[in-house]
Order: C-alpha cells, then structure tokens, then sequence
C-alpha cells in the first residue's frame, strides 16, 4: 500500500500511482513537474505554496482546493477548466481516482477554525483508501472516517500532539499510519517513534519521511 508514496517533508506527500499525485507541496528539493493532480487542504504557507506548486505542476495539472483557495489559484493564473472546488462532505471521481472530504479543524485551539471550511481527504487508489488528515484535532467529523492508510499531523501546536494522534489513529483504525506535520516548522523528530509506540498492536505505524 505504500509502495512509491512518499512524505517529502512536513505534510508534504507524494503518491506515484495509474495518476502522479501531491497533497500540500511544500519545500521541495528539485523541479519535478510531473503533477497529475494536486490536493490542497489549505492556505496556510506550509500547505499553499506557490513557488512549490511550481515545482510539481505541469500545464494541465488538476487542482483539487478548498473554494476559498479558488482566487488566489486564478490570480496566480491557473485556468479554471483545472481547478476542482470543493466543500467538505464531498464524493467526487476523477480519471481512475475517487475521494472523499472530510472536514479538518480544530477544537481546542484557534488556528484551524471549522467554519473557514478547510478539508482533509480520503483518496481512493486501486481499492487502497489513503486519509491525509490535514490540519485537525480529532473531532466528531474525523473520528467516522474509514481508511486502509491515515497521514496524521502530530507535530502539536497547531494539531493534535503524537498522544492525541496516536488516540485517534487508535479509534479509527486504520492498517497503516503515517506521521506527518513534525520535525521542521513544529514537532520534534522523535515525536515519530513515540507516536507508533502508542499504536494499537495491530496497526502499523510506519515513518516515511527522511
């Protein structure tokens, strides 16, 4: 299920599938520009990066965004036959590939406020339903999502913390779970490890970025 995904850093993931696929590029180290389709949760700059879109996209890249992301997507000058808006609560399919919108916000804390209608998303590849969680707490929309891989935040701060995160893997249970959100901008590194020791014996947890 994990074969050719990768997290190249903080939330940044790449699925190299039937479709070249990357949810929130941000700090990527070489031009690829080999996009298929890009997922966005969000426009904070650690997951709306433009000078990182342009690293990834190629003309006819699909972006996949959040409806309040749609204007700065068009100042930017991406046509809008290729940009899919969405709200959360959304099923949609495009070329081989479905997904799902989970909402993503925050319940104790104000950086990721339910109402600015900001997204994680369920992605369904060959049968494997991968979650990125986005930037959330675990709360009553996230808690009902069914997925074989979940991409969870557990840098704290701004997210759950690695307890928290582990918590919640821990209720939705998922075969795999993959740390993301730590070790740059918040969350340490050994964050990881403890993380995965909190995990239901059988869940894996399994660390992919390097």
């Amino acid at each position: 299920m994990l074969d050719n995904v990768k997290v190249l850093t903080h939330s940044s993931i790449k699925i190299k599938k039937n479709k070249i696929i990357y949810i929130d590029p941000f700090n990527v180290n070489e031009k690829y520009n080999d996009a298929d389709i890009i997922f966005i949760t969000h426009d904070h700059y650690d997951h709306y990066s433009e000078q990182d879109i342009d690293k990834v996209k190629k003309d006819n890249t699909i972006f996949i965004v959040p409806k309040s992301l749609l204007t700065k997507l068009l100042k930017k000058g991406i046509n809008q036959k290729y940009i899919i808006e969405v709200d959360a609560y959304q099923t949609k399919n495009i070329s081989e590939i479905r997904f799902e919108t989970i909402p993503a916000y925050n319940i104790n804390k104000n950086f990721h406020p339910k109402e600015k209608g900001w997204i994680g998303y369920i992605i369904e590849i060959d049968k494997v339903k991968y979650y990125i969680a986005g930037d959330t707490d675990a709360n009553d929309d996230n808690k009902k999502v069914n997925c074989d891989v979940a991409f969870i935040p557990i840098g704290g701060t701004y997210t759950m913390n690695f307890k928290e995160a582990a918590q919640f893997v821990n209720q939705i249970k998922p075969q795999i779970a993959v740390p993301i959100h730590y070790g740059s901008i918040v969350g340490k590194e050994e964050d990881a490890e403890k993380f995965i020791k909190l995990l239901d014996c059988n869940i894996k947890g399994v660390i992919l970025m390097k």
